[in-house]
């Protein structure tokens, strides 16, 4: 099949850089019969190139499927009377929501069944699924076509029946219960897909009687709504990349007007939990890794240092319990949890060397001495574990099962590779034991690098079917993400970005080096700000990559910035910078993929879209392949998915997300 041509409409934008001719911009536009016809003829090619994969991706499906025990039980978890879990079942695509009045009979009393919920759409995404304080109600949204616009209903848990309120138009932005269970704080977004009203509604009334406690006209802002762990007071917050702003109302006053912690200040970030007689506040100020602070509950503005800040020891958050507060944060590129009690001593959860990601768990009871967190790494998978706060013993709850894996032939390590201007940058490694550091492996390398997002190790079974035909596989940890502290952020962020893609070259050039990837089989791959990181190494380095996985890549960088019409564009500027103006313009315009494109020896390329994606716009890789197909120089695949009924995160049921993997293992292993 030959590969679809996209026609080519003159237009040329006026930027500080000079004109630039863009002839595939017609493809914004939806309603353009000729976009759907053209994405569907590279659907239909892509659907072309895969046919003879198909029974290799039949095979990976398979050994998949046959690694997950189909029919599994979360970690019940206790809050006041009731046992909280949720399972899943073989051949159901999607979660079953349950508990029951004791550990025995968590499964009891079926709460959502997101595969009823789903059932007669091709896509479905559970958002809030918060339960009300009396355990009587629970507040769910659901998105059924990938736009994040959700509807949100209120479920009569005694009956099993969604009340008649029926919230519409809501957002990912969270949501509140009064303490009284009579009122339901929500966020609703504005035209751009921002959340950013609070909106309160009363139970038994229509959504055109509720109360818009919160508005937020600043673009910069994202709004947010959640309980204190303690359940007694309300947090509203608005956040853009560089400062955050806090209002608190009483759970048990719901009709107040919200209390500002402190205004907005630029460069200041701030977030605020309750502990007992006191709030708890972590917080940049003076402080550029953050700190704890405290403040009296009358005088919330009035902050008082407990932990201080320790350069390179990035606190992501602070959870208060009765006697306690857990401290989550990242310390030398290594997530880590840090007990604090009351009195100031202090200590650390050992978890071991190997690379990891740990979080806490579900923790609802207010006063206890048992931590419960997960952990997972490259090795091990996801696992939840109870440890005694003096004691230290710790209990093993649940292990996600790996049916037919032994997990010991398995093993992963750091490595740090030397950047070009001499900064160590982290890469973590697994492969199978056995497979040597002798320069002759595949080696597929997954990157992000934005956002000041860090990326723990995560367990994969997917991952395995690379790891036994002999692949390794590597995280690399480019400026840009937070892994080494807000510096390592800052660092590869606006007019120092540059530095995430040289990053990740340069571990790509570590492991070739070391032996742990052949020089001609490295893949890359990156979603989103990861598929940015995907388009800017292969126009720098288009040799050193055999193939490169994009997923709902973020490519047109320069053109989405300039128009502030599109969804996100004026809350991303304190991210890339804003091209209608110097030095932003000329220095984007250095990195954007799509500007880039050239007649390169380009690698192996697959790159997805979804049409409904509100936060990259499936116009940006169709223009990206189209442009990168006008000039491909090499005989090399370039293969295009879009998905037609779904958004940012692909596929929403979990065999349609394995079968999905299976194809882009198929793609890394046809052209690496």
């Amino acid at each position: 099949m030959d590969a679809p041509v996209a026609k080519q409409v003159p237009l040329v934008w006026s930027r500080p850089t000079g004109p630039a001719s863009d002839p595939w911009a017609w493809l914004r536009d939806r309603e353009d019969p000729d976009t759907v016809a053209y994405l569907d003829a590279e659907n239909a090619y892509a659907d072309d190139w895969f046919t003879p994969q198909r029974d290799f991706v039949d095979t990976v499906f398979d050994e998949i499927k046959s690694r997950v025990q189909e029919t599994d039980l979360a970690a019940p978890v206790r809050k006041d009377g009731w046992w909280y879990t949720s399972r899943t079942e073989q051949g159901l695509s999607y979660g079953i929501h349950c508990r029951g009045r004791s550990l025995e009979t968590a499964t009891d009393h079926v709460m959502l069944d997101e595969n009823v919920e789903a059932d007669g759409h091709d896509y479905f995404s559970l958002s809030a699924f918060d339960v009300s304080p009396d355990h009587r109600l629970l507040a769910w949204s659901s998105d059924t076509d990938g736009s994040e616009r959700y509807t949100m209903h209120i479920r009569d848990l005694d009956t099993g029946a969604d009340l008649p309120d029926t919230l519409e138009d809501t957002t990912w932005g969270g949501c509140a219960w009064s303490a009284d269970n009579r009122f339901l704080f929500y966020v609703k977004p504005d035209e751009a897909m921002r959340p950013f009203q609070v909106w309160r509604h009363e139970l038994g009334t229509g959504q055109g009687a509720d109360v818009l406690v919160v508005e937020d006209l600043d673009e910069r802002f994202f709004v947010s709504v959640d309980l204190t762990r303690s359940g007694e007071w309300i947090i509203i917050e608005a956040e853009s990349k560089l400062s955050s702003e806090v209002s608190l109302i009483a759970a048990t006053d719901p009709t107040a007007t919200p209390h500002i912690v402190r205004n907005r200040t630029p460069d200041l970030e701030y977030h605020v939990d309750h502990w007992g007689d006191r709030f708890v506040i972590v917080t940049n100020l003076d402080a550029e890794d953050f700190r704890v602070m405290t403040a009296p509950v009358d005088e919330p503005e009035t902050w008082t240092e407990f932990v201080p800040h320790e350069s390179g020891r990035r606190i992501l958050g602070a959870e208060p319990f009765a006697t306690h507060l857990l401290i989550h944060e990242w310390h030398r590129a290594q997530q880590r949890l840090r007990i604090l009690w009351t009195n100031g001593t202090e200590r650390v959860i050992d978890l071991g060397t190997e690379p990891h990601e740990v979080e806490l768990d579900a923790n609802p009871e207010w006063t206890t001495e048992i931590v419960r967190f997960s952990y997972q790494s490259l090795t091990t998978p996801a696992s939840v574990y109870e440890e005694h706060l003096v004691s230290t013993e710790r209990t093993l709850l649940k292990q996600t099962p790996v049916p037919g894996v032994d997990l010991s032939q398995y093993v992963a390590s750091r490595e740090w590779a030397t950047a070009h201007d001499g900064t160590e940058v982290p890469v973590d490694v697994v492969r199978r034991v056995g497979t040597s550091a002798d320069g002759t492996a595949p080696c597929a390398v997954y990157g992000y690098g934005s956002y000041e997002l860090s990326m723990a190790p995560w367990f994969s079974a997917a991952r395995l079917s690379l790891l036994d035909r002999g692949w390794t596989w590597a995280l690399v940890h480019p400026r840009g993400g937070g892994e080494l502290g807000r510096r390592w952020y800052l660092d590869g962020k606006l007019l120092h970005k540059t530095n995430t893609f040289t990053d990740t070259i340069a571990c790509c050039d570590h492991l070739v080096a070391t032996g742990w990837a052949a020089p001609n089989r490295v893949s890359l791959r990156g979603g989103s700000a990861g598929g940015l990181l995907v388009g800017a190494c292969i126009n720098i380095r288009p040799e050193l990559f055999a193939s490169a996985i994009a997923e709902v890549p973020f490519v047109d960088v320069v053109s989405t910035m300039s128009d502030p019409s599109l969804p996100l564009t004026i809350t991303e500027w304190e991210e890339w910078g804003d091209p209608r103006d110097e030095p932003s313009a000329s220095y984007m315009l250095t990195y954007s993929p799509y500007d880039n494109v050239a007649a390169k020896p380009y690698p192996a390329l697959y790159v997805t879209a979804g049409l409904n994606d509100p936060r990259v716009s499936y116009h940006e890789p169709a223009k990206w392949v189209a442009k990168l197909r006008s000039i491909w120089t090499t005989d090399r695949p370039l293969v295009f998915k879009c998905e037609m009924g779904a958004g940012h995160g692909g596929p929403s049921g979990r065999y349609e997300r394995w079968r999905d993997e299976a194809r882009v293992i198929a793609f890394l292993h046809a052209n690496t």
